[in-house]
């Protein structure tokens, strides 16, 4: 998951070069860390469908807890962040989404709902961590080179992204799984011995997770790090008419794109093991199929580089719009199409992804001058998209069925495609 950086960060203690690049290796491990916890959900969310017999909208709640914290919790992260400081804030994160995967191992013995719990707490401690950490990528190094730090930051995060579906399918989904009929059918007893077993699988990945987690807390604490301080803008390009930032259309329009950039990305991922699955497209089994799972996140890693090169030639709107565009007609295929046709068609959707969130944070934060802060709080709290419209797809899917479930996010890509074609002249092309 991208995030944003704060422009007015500035460096108030001196460092020597080798502290910075030891502080930004923890830093970049941190966005390692969290990419590889957000996508790992892919994984757990067929996993936790298969041993309690839910429906897609209850294996859905997985996203709803874990990107519902984005929301509730950004805000308090900061007021926590403005009371202790931005070091020891990350590190308060860091041991809070240890406890989280700590709590995987009581969950696993009990119900579902410990599981909600034990995702609801991991994500408010990767929400303070992000509020926290971020700001160390621009002061750690100089000014000029911010921009390429942040780059080296997010392609740790989508190597984050692309690697934990395959680590998660080798260690919790490698086992010989039974369908919700299989288990429906085995005695109260042993329906309650299987869940145990399955469950089990998911102890040593998180309580080892939650050890990595309180190491790097440490590394963090004892990391000679730039203090942080923000100094309040004093210009005011903003017209005394629009003093609001509700009052720039843009930035709503931004808001609600993040919102359905996030939500449709979300959504996808969160249902590709099970469409992998499905008889007409892979037959995959849930390990297998979480191997293909990588080719989607990994996907977005790749455009990045690519999309970085095209936007030097062409306006952000414009390669907005053309990327929605491609990934509405590839959803579109997917849920038309069959075999290996539909299931390529559905991971490549993740290559279009790739420049979009940083594309409409960005244009929706034109011209905001001093209110740049508010705007970005606000598309920081849109992030909540990805809780609320995998659940919308989890309710199709169990009504309608998944192949056509997967209107949902084709619908939240016509929206950016329109965002694209409606501000495509708000940046020029560079020349």
């Amino acid at each position: 998951m991208e995030t944003s950086l704060p422009s007015s960060a500035t460096l108030t203690s001196d460092h020597n070069a080798r502290s910075q690049t030891s502080s930004l290796v923890i830093v970049t491990i941190l966005f390692f860390m969290w990419g590889f916890l957000t996508s790992l959900n892919d994984v757990l969310i067929p996993h936790l469908k298969s041993i309690y017999t839910l429906s897609y909208v209850q294996a859905t709640l997985v996203q709803f807890c874990f990107f519902g914290a984005y929301f509730i919790v950004s805000i308090p992260a900061g007021m926590l962040i403005k009371r202790i400081g931005y070091q020891h804030g990350a590190v308060t994160g860091l041991v809070i989404a240890a406890v989280g995967c700590a709590l995987f191992y009581p969950a696993s013995m009990g119900s579902y709902a410990l599981f909600l719990l034990a995702f609801f707490v991991l994500a408010s401690g990767i929400t303070i961590l992000q509020v926290a950490a971020n700001p160390y990528v621009t002061v750690l190094g100089e000014a000029k080179t911010a921009s390429s730090r942040l780059t080296l930051t997010q392609a740790f995060n989508s190597l984050g992204t692309t690697v934990a579906p395959v680590l998660g399918g080798i260690l919790i989904l490698s086992g010989a799984a039974l369908t919700a009929a299989e288990i429906a059918q085995l005695p109260g007893s042993d329906q309650a011995a299987y869940r145990a077993s399955a469950g089990a699988a998911v102890q040593m990945p998180y309580l080892m997770l939650a050890a990595a987690l309180l190491l790097l807390a440490v590394l963090f604490a004892f990391a000679r790090l730039p203090k942080i301080s923000h100094a309040e803008s004093s210009e005011s390009t903003v017209s005394s008419s629009q003093t609001s930032v509700l009052a720039h259309t843009h930035l709503l329009m931004g808001a609600i794109g993040i919102f359905l950039y996030v939500g449709g990305e979300v959504s996808i991922g969160s249902f590709l093991i099970n469409f992998l699955g499905e008889s007409d497209v892979g037959g995959l089994t849930p390990a297998i199929a979480a191997h293909y799972v990588s080719f989607y996140w990994g996907g977005a890693m790749v455009g990045r580089f690519i999309g970085f090169a095209v936007m030097r030639k062409v306006s952000p709107g414009k390669t907005l719009a053309f990327n929605s565009a491609v990934a509405i007609a590839l959803i579109l295929t997917a849920i038309y199409g069959h075999g290996s046709l539909a299931m390529w068609a559905i991971l490549a959707v993740g290559l279009c992804n790739s420049i979009m969130f940083p594309t409409i944070f960005s244009m929706a934060l034109n011209k905001l001058g001093p209110l740049t802060g508010q705007g970005s709080g606000i598309l920081c709290m849109a992030i909540v998209g990805g809780a609320l419209v995998p659940f919308l797809q989890g309710y199709l899917a169990d009504s309608i069925g998944l192949h056509a479930s997967f209107y949902v996010p084709a619908a939240c890509y016509i929206f950016i495609l329109y965002f694209g074609i409606r501000y495509a002249g708000m940046y020029s092309a560079p020349k």
